[in-house]
């Protein structure tokens, strides 16, 4: 498998788990994952959800619908985290203890977050 057929799927799971995360949508289909992969994702969708089904992250649902399994919001987590730890940790002061040293040193002093 090519380098951008990884990164396309990498980038299917991490939306369909932000998606199911955020409330916005547990069941997706191929044209809601085109208006946030680019461009030249769209032709590779289908082929790569179907992908995702073989390795067992991905389950057809409605006609046309996809969503994640188990093990495919699990490891639609890690992938999200991984790409997005810098801007979805705690910010300076952003606990809610308020003797916690994160207040007056920022967030890497933070001792309530859990690593």
């Amino acid at each position: 498998m090519s380098e951008s057929g990884l990164r396309r799927r990498d980038e299917i799971l991490q939306v369909m788990y932000w998606l199911h995360g955020e409330g916005l949508a547990a069941t997706v289909e191929v044209a809601d994952l085109r208006k946030f992969l680019a461009a030249d994702a769209g032709p590779f969708i289908a082929a790569d959800l179907q992908a995702l089904v073989l390795a067992g992250l991905v389950q057809e649902a409605a006609p046309g619908g996809f969503q994640l399994t188990a093990a495919g919001l699990k490891e639609g987590g890690r992938r999200f985290e991984e790409e997005f730890h810098e801007l979805t940790g705690i910010g300076h002061g952003g606990c809610s203890d308020p003797d916690c040293e994160c207040h007056v040193h920022g967030p890497e002093s933070c001792t309530t977050r859990i690593n």
